[in-house]
């Protein structure tokens, strides 16, 4: 448990970040009154030109403190050094650094590429993000080296009058441990289907009617698991899709198979019959172990099975998904995971750090799941890049979450002209997004202005489909923004 008693909340957020990067795992309270229990207790006193924090280690029994001048600067600069004041200060205490430094963002490379699209060199942006943010050589390397292949790969598209389509399909077979994205068991809705895609489809016909006229440059069906629907209402979706949006520009549609339970021949010929670009089919781990205890239920044979099958069909843009620093894998599992798909040879992988959220099982229930052992290295990331690398594939997109093990990233790779777009539009935010169906967010982008607005649809799948109509209300004020 870690004390955070702050007499100015400014900050709050960015002390708070760091700190959970350094202490992984711990609550925060806001009380002095039970000094005793804390592991860590943070204090500060913001003067009218100082900012001063002192940190005692309850744990060990050490303390320090420090102040920084914040006298005539911005909040962005005055964050800064808080940051950096505070990353020492725990460096000190812990003995550890963190690879991207102060960052607590989930979008480093956004900062690479904001400076090169200022003209900034490589030399002058590599000064800078370990400057301003204690990043490391390798993680500012990667950031640049994303950074510019993102800029190539989006050469082409229309910021300011073009978009993407994203359509949630909230839907699983089962609820994986590690998992808090907004989905239902499948089960509980196969009869109430219609129901869902009715909402859907209300949504589509009017979010067409809005867009008109702008270029569709990508579609992604994403969940959930979007495979989880039957091959029937999976042709029903994506027929109506390309009957109600323009295709002709279209550049790549893309459809989250994921979980290999959930794919069919007959839904693969679906996806293959409507012009599918690219799938993913997530193996996760290729440890049969691993796959039972994180609560998937396909088999390693499986994965091979429908990545094969795929193939046979004629899918030449296959990704799959995996995670590292699941519970009980070690160094080994990973080498392993990893030779068996240099094997297979897929089109591009997206290696993920666990991350455990709030709302997953795996932090929910720790008395169950507590004595699981998590870990996650700077060798096991080194060995998936070097693996994909040696698989002729390159780092195209970064992203990273809350409560990662490690304290790493998400990266994707990809064989030449197999990166997904949609990918790298969704993290860069350089591009409107329209998001359709429960619990997706619409990510409506104004270039000229430099800055983006949300709008959310509910979570809830009974909610989504009795208010449709305040769905589409939320829409409507957002986009007549765009209009303008």
């Amino acid at each position: 448990m870690i004390g955070l008693i702050l007499d100015d909340l400014s900050f709050e957020q960015d002390i708070r970040e760091l700190l959970m990067a350094f202490y992984p795992g711990e609550s925060f309270v806001h009380e002095e009154d039970v000094t005793e229990t804390y592991r860590l207790l943070v204090r500060s006193q913001t003067g009218k030109d100082s900012f001063l924090l002192w940190i005692k280690d309850v744990e060990n029994g050490r303390e320090c403190s420090e102040s920084t001048p914040v006298h005539d600067l911005d909040r962005f600069e005055t964050k800064n050094r808080i940051k950096r004041m505070l990353y020492g200060m725990a460096k000190e205490l812990t003995g550890k650094t963190l690879p991207w430094g102060t960052l607590t963002g989930i979008r480093p490379t956004k900062i690479a590429m904001t400076k090169l699209m200022e003209g900034y060199s490589k030399e002058a942006v590599t000064a800078y993000m370990k400057d301003t943010y204690l990043t490391s050589d390798a993680k500012v390397d990667l950031s640049i080296e994303i950074a510019e292949r993102e800029l190539k790969l989006l050469s082409g598209i229309d910021y300011a009058r073009g978009y993407s389509l994203y359509v949630g399909i909230p839907f699983c077979p089962t609820t994986c441990l590690y998992c808090s994205f907004t989905s239902f068991p499948i089960a509980q809705w196969e009869k109430r289907m219609e129901e869902y895609l009715e909402a859907l489809f209300k949504e589509m016909d009017y979010t067409a009617a809005k867009m008109e006229g702008r270029t569709l440059d990508t579609v992604y069906i994403g969940g959930g698991t979007p495979t989880s629907l039957s091959a029937g209402h999976l042709e029903r979706l994506i027929q109506r899709l390309k009957e109600t949006f323009d295709f002709h520009t279209v550049r790549e549609f893309t459809v989250e198979a994921g979980r290999p339970d959930s794919i069919t021949e007959d839904k693969l010929k679906v996806l293959k019959n409507h012009g599918v670009t690219r799938i993913s089919i997530n193996p996760q781990t290729m440890k049969q172990e691993t796959l039972s205890i994180i609560g998937r239920r396909h088999t390693v044979d499986m994965v091979k099975e429908q990545y094969f099958l795929a193939r046979s069909l004629g899918f030449d843009n296959i990704n799959m998904d995996l995670i590292i620093g699941l519970p009980e894998e070690d160094m080994e599992d990973v080498k392993h995971t990893m030779e068996e798909i240099k094997a297979l040879g897929p089109d591009s992988i997206t290696v993920h750090s666990l991350a455990i959220k709030r709302a997953a099982r795996l932090n929910m229930f720790r008395d169950k799941y507590g004595d699981l052992k998590i870990t996650n290295t700077q060798e096991m990331i080194d060995l998936t890049a070097a693996c994909a690398r040696e698989m002729g594939q390159e780092p195209y997109y970064l992203y990273r979450q809350k409560n990662m093990a490690g304290n790493f990233e998400n990266v994707g790779y990809s064989l030449p002209g197999k990166a997904c777009i949609y990918n790298i539009l969704i993290m860069e935010e350089k591009q409107t997004i329209i998001a359709l169906g429960a619990g997706t967010t619409t990510k409506v982008v104004f270039p000229s202005e430099n800055r983006l607005e949300r709008v959310e649809n509910v979570k809830d799948v009974e909610q989504y489909i009795t208010r449709i109509d305040e769905m589409l209300e939320r829409k409507e004020k957002m986009l007549a923004k765009l209009e303008m």
